[in-house]
């Protein structure tokens, strides 16, 4: 049985699991961007902008989550999670955060130095920069890159999540899980009463 431990504010976990599911479901987008439109076809235009506009609104609520992690300190580990275990979170964190900052900016500068720009579910955005291929390949570049680091974190962090959930049981995980409403029995006591 999972050990009780303090939780993360409701605001805290529903940004998390918002955006946690709306970054997943971007990135296998943006993966398969070729594959549903692919290049010089033309319904690519509109299905890269699609991709430019969902990122520009997943960075706005990225920024709304760092705010609030800025102002909410997260609850403390619980004391038997070796030190070791504690750094590793701590730098798989930090790694997330600078991801979910760096992946949606480095496609937006990249945007502004191509003669495409940012058309912001169809309202063009004024360009600040001027078409310039190399500044353009250079921050998509560093968007692609960061697109297969962070998928790579992000599976790290989803199997330390599973092995706090399913193997050391000692509420990291639920910490982070939403809670059920009040009016919920949890599944053990309803089969109990049966």
């Amino acid at each position: 049985m999972d050990i009780e431990q303090p939780r993360y504010d409701g605001v805290a976990v529903a940004l998390h699991w918002l955006i946690g599911v709306a970054l997943l479901a971007e990135m296998a987008f943006g993966f398969l961007l070729d594959d549903i439109a692919p290049r010089g076809t033309p319904p690519r235009a509109a299905v890269i902008n699609l991709h430019k506009s969902s990122g520009l609104v997943l960075l706005a609520l990225i920024v709304v989550r760092l705010a609030w992690w800025l102002g909410h300190a997260p609850p403390p580990w619980p004391d038997s999670m070796p030190p070791w275990q504690r750094r590793a979170a701590r730098l798989d964190h930090a790694a997330l955060y600078a991801c979910m900052v760096v992946l949606p900016l480095s496609g937006y500068i990249a945007s502004n130095f191509s003669r495409f720009g940012v058309k912001f579910f169809g309202t063009a955005l004024p360009p600040w920069g001027a078409d310039l291929p190399q500044v353009y390949g250079f921050f998509n570049g560093i968007h692609d890159v960061t697109a297969y680091v962070f998928s790579a974190l992000i599976v790290v962090h989803v199997t330390a999540a599973l092995k706090h959930a399913l193997v050391d049981r000692d509420g990291v995980f639920s910490r982070m899980w939403p809670r059920p409403h009040a009016h919920t029995r949890p599944l053990d006591t309803a089969a109990r009463r049966r």
